[in-house]
């Protein structure tokens, strides 16, 4: 008898032990998960072309504070890193840019392959029919790039541009709706990126690139036989402030990016944005608009 009860409180204390070894475990477990969970920092995945200087180029080394393109060997830097820099500084993020077309950023940003879209973009309303902006990081308005022995280098008005051949970039607002605002103008094709444009002026495969200011100079500046149009007001192009406002974009409903982004830009100053794009200007390579 004694030696069967020996046996049940032996079964009883092991079952006991069982049963606490296994309640120990489940609560490391758990404990493992919550730790590894709030120490994670939170990404913030940057979609930009990479080749829209002063907006953002590629270069190969990590100078005047270039940071990676995920998935290469390359770098990127320009206002655009700039910025984004300082909005993830801010809030707490690893940034990481990722090389995306243009036609392909929004699509991107929507499916979730990046959460936040710091590429030059105009906050225009058709756009914010697919995605949500922050308020804007610059203000840019439209001018023209010419070769500088051209005719048209001394256009004052957008009647001075009658018999023109002019051209923009493909799904931007420029060739959008600019262009067409040239009378007696033959819109070509549009381009698939800014170095194509500044090759089909100095080629004469154009006459006049319509793009944005920043850019301009930036071209001109690498391009001795270039030159900047820039139209008085009111002889220019009829422009909706909406589309010279640049802005970060983010999914549908993504407030926290949005959130964040707008916290970042009320602490800089306008004139601190005009300082970081000449730096943006000065630092790009004559490479990259060749």
């Amino acid at each position: 008898m004694r030696k069967k009860k020996s046996i049940f409180m032996s079964l009883v204390l092991s079952l006991v032990m069982l049963l606490s070894l296994t309640g120990c475990g489940s609560s490391e477990q758990a404990g493992s998960s919550s730790d590894s969970t709030s120490s994670e920092k939170k990404v913030l995945k940057v979609g930009m072309e990479c080749m829209n200087a002063p907006y953002n180029w590629s270069q190969t080394d990590d100078s005047n504070g270039a940071v990676p393109i995920e998935g290469t060997t390359e770098y990127v830097n320009g206002y655009d890193v700039m910025m984004a820099k300082k909005i993830a500084e801010e809030n707490g993020y690893e940034l990481q840019v990722y090389k995306i077309e243009w036609d392909g950023l929004i699509m991107a940003v929507q499916s979730g392959t990046i959460n936040a879209i710091i590429a030059g973009m105009s906050a225009t309303d058709e756009r914010k029919q697919s995605v949500d902006f922050s308020d804007p990081y610059y203000k840019a308005t439209h001018v023209l790039i010419v070769k500088k022995d051209s005719k048209y280098a001394s256009a004052k008005t957008l009647d001075d541009l009658k018999g023109c051949n002019v051209t923009s970039q493909q799904g931007t607002t420029m060739y959008d709706s600019s262009a067409k605002q040239i009378k007696g103008a033959t819109i070509q094709e549009a381009l698939p990126d800014i170095p194509s444009l500044i090759v089909a002026v100095s080629s004469g495969r154009t006459d006049v690139a319509i793009v944005e200011k920043p850019m301009a100079l930036a071209a001109i500046a690498t391009n001795k036989d270039l030159a900047m149009v820039e139209f008085p007001e009111g002889s220019g192009f009829d422009v909706d402030s909406g589309i010279t406002n640049i802005a970060v974009a983010a999914k549908k409903g993504d407030s926290a990016v949005v959130d964040a982004c707008n916290k970042t830009l009320k602490g800089i100053s306008d004139e601190e944005k005009d300082k970081m794009m000449e730096e943006a200007i000065a630092n790009q390579p004559a490479s990259d608009s060749e």
